[in-house]
């Protein structure tokens, strides 16, 4: 354990990360955010509480970090390029939010220097542990999965038009991980009927599933970005247990496949 992340171990070839589930802003940033953007309202809410469950019994490592986005963007490049150039994005430190509205105070923007000071203290960490703890699960069973869990409103006019799809599987238009596990993953979504689902949508996968995915070196990545309605209620950000449990059964599937039990 650390200040800025948590690094649960498993002992399958599976790991979780979830890099937007923290919602913790420091008292030192907030004071200088408009006060709604101080609640941290584009966070991944409650992906830990809806994995935590499927990664025990599956023996998964999982990894999460405190802060949130806000802070310092962990699923975005370091240099802060473009994930998805010629469409509106957030950035690495961003200062708009998922509804185009300034997050902090005027003259409040972070500099150049605290960017690169966030970098180092918040980003940088949990990069490290999630390089290492592949390695680690590479040399102990000679091949490492890295299952990236996110979740989003369902609707978000700056980023997409009309309604996300339920389930929205991303593997970098398929460089981050290999054909057949690939194949398997669309083949349990079309199976089911109850969700709506896509594979290298809108969300083909983050900097974490491009950077980390090497299926020819044995490791494979992939992202699940969940439209967040099927597990919450958008507005006050409750959780559901009642709309979970299906959802977590279509996601265990999922994971079983990448762990291959």
């Amino acid at each position: 354990m650390t200040t800025t992340f948590t690094l649960d171990r498993g002992t399958a070839p599976l790991l979780i990360s979830l890099p937007h589930d923290g919602s913790h802003i420091p008292e030192a940033i907030a004071a200088r955010m408009h006060p709604a953007a101080r609640r941290a309202p584009d966070t991944d809410w409650h992906v830990g509480r809806l994995y935590e469950p499927l990664a025990k019994e599956l023996g998964a490592s999982v990894l999460r970090p405190r802060l949130s986005r806000y802070v310092v963007d962990l699923n975005r490049p370091a240099d802060g390029h473009a994930l998805y150039p010629g469409r509106k994005e957030t950035g690495l430190v961003s200062t708009v939010g998922f509804d185009g509205a300034p997050l902090y105070l005027d003259g409040e923007e972070p500099t150049t220097e605290e960017i690169q000071r966030r970098v180092n203290e918040c980003w940088q960490p949990y990069h490290q542990a999630l390089s290492q703890e592949l390695e680690r699960l590479l040399a102990e069973h000679g091949r490492a999965v890295l299952w990236e869990g996110h979740s989003i409103r369902s609707q978000v006019p700056m980023l997409f038009e009309g309604r996300l799809p339920d389930l929205n599987l991303g593997t970098a238009d398929g460089e981050s991980c290999g054909p057949a596990l690939q194949q398997q993953l669309q083949g349990a979504l079309e199976s089911q009927s109850r969700y709506s689902h896509v594979l290298n949508g809108r969300f083909k996968g983050g900097y974490i599933t491009r950077h980390y995915g090497r299926p020819d070196a044995h490791v494979q990545a992939v992202q699940l970005e969940l439209a967040q309605l099927n597990y919450m209620d958008e507005d006050s950000f409750a959780y559901d247990s009642a709309k979970a449990a299906p959802l977590q059964e279509v996601i265990l599937q999922l994971l079983r496949l990448c762990t291959g039990t």
